[in-house]
């Protein structure tokens, strides 16, 4: 049984209308701007990335397959940057800007794949909110600064072929050692402006990542609306940038193969074409694996596919560049060679030099004290 206060209380909140008592009832809308409000509020402390599987069997299979390539790809950049920094005849600006190459591929792949590694053996998802931060700081700011280095390195390779006589005065060692630090500071200006920027939205749709990584357009999906539409316009600019790249190393390549065309010798241009291949290479793999990502319709998405994608130009490219430099580089395979040559040299030196200090009288009878 209801009261007559009770029944006018009931139709005043049913109804929403004045029935002699005032009841402020609350609209759809209302309750979701203070359900933000209140998500607000309480400060997000981690995030949880995308696992690759919930099965035990796969998770081992993940673990050891980045754990192979992981070690692939530090014996090679490790061997490549010990080989440049040791052989004096590899001085020169393209092995320079190799060197930066190398240690720029070491950094971004170390960033994600320990961490994806540990998140599979321990069978958790968890990322700390200062430890995404400065993951998503780092692979931006790396994977910048190598965009940046492979444009310089596609104007050493024009130089080199279309100005051979002004060579050595257009690539200097100052002259290096500034645009290989332009890149540096250009990724380090970037990345630190966007990951401040994204960092500072409010975030409203949770704490879960649809990637195994920290990355921009995943931590947007997660704002509140309209408020990451700053960061839009911060992609935007870099999208220009990047396309402004992307000519600069188109242009330079025409010049070269325009230069190529005019060498009266097979092997001349065979010889000149080889030192080009391996950075044409790996620009290609660089921008297909990145804009196949950004850019695929939407219509083929599924996270199986995305996931498969992201490893593609995140993962293989800093596994894979030495590989592509190396094999098509015969001065590199050489100086290689006889790194490894020498260090077992030696190696074995130092093992038969200290085979012979051992002292020799142990079948000598001893004296009895």
């Amino acid at each position: 049984m209801y009261t007559g206060g009770n029944f006018t209380r009931l139709c005043c909140h049913k109804i929403n209308i004045y029935c002699g008592c005032q009841v402020q009832s609350e609209t759809p809308s209302v309750l979701h701007a203070q359900g933000k409000q209140m998500f607000n509020g309480s400060s997000i402390t981690q995030f949880l990335l995308l696992a690759f599987s919930d099965r035990g069997e796969l998770k081992l299979l993940h673990f050891w397959l980045f754990l192979g390539i992981y070690l692939a790809a530090l014996l090679d950049n490790g061997l490549i940057i010990t080989t440049i920094a040791c052989d004096h005849h590899l001085h020169t600006p393209m092995y320079f800007f190799l060197l930066n190459l190398s240690l720029l591929d070491l950094g971004s792949i170390s960033i994600i794949v320990p961490k994806s590694m540990a998140n599979s053996l321990w069978n958790t998802r968890e990322i700390s909110y200062l430890g995404c931060a400065a993951q998503l700081f780092v692979f931006l700011f790396l994977i910048t600064a190598e965009y940046c280095l492979l444009t310089i390195m596609a104007y050493d390779r024009y130089v080199a072929i279309c100005k051979p006589l002004h060579y050595g005065t257009l690539l200097g060692s100052r002259a290096c050692v500034h645009m290989a630090a332009a890149a540096w500071g250009t990724g380090f200006l970037y990345a630190l402006l966007h990951t401040a920027n994204t960092f500072s939205l409010p975030l409203c749709q949770g704490n879960v990542l649809d990637q195994f990584f920290c990355e921009i357009p995943h931590i947007l999906k997660l704002s509140c609306s309209h408020s990451y539409l700053r960061e839009v316009g911060l992609l935007g600019v870099g999208v220009c940038l990047a396309f402004g790249c992307f000519v600069f190393i188109v242009v330079s390549y025409v010049q070269i193969f325009r230069a190529l065309l005019r060498i009266p010798s097979e092997q001349g241009r065979h010889k000149a074409f080889s030192t080009c291949l391996p950075h044409l290479s790996v620009v290609s793999l660089f921008l297909s694996t990145g804009l196949f990502a950004y850019l695929k319709p939407l219509s083929t998405s599924s996270p199986s596919l995305d996931l498969v994608v992201s490893v593609l130009y995140s993962v293989v490219p800093p596994a894979l560049n030495p590989l592509i430099y190396s094999m098509r580089n015969q001065e590199l395979k050489d100086a290689l060679r006889k790194l490894i040559t020498g260090c077992y040299s030696e190696a074995i030196n130092f093992l038969s030099s200290s085979a012979k200090q051992l002292p020799c009288n142990s079948g000598q009878a001893q004296p009895v004290f």
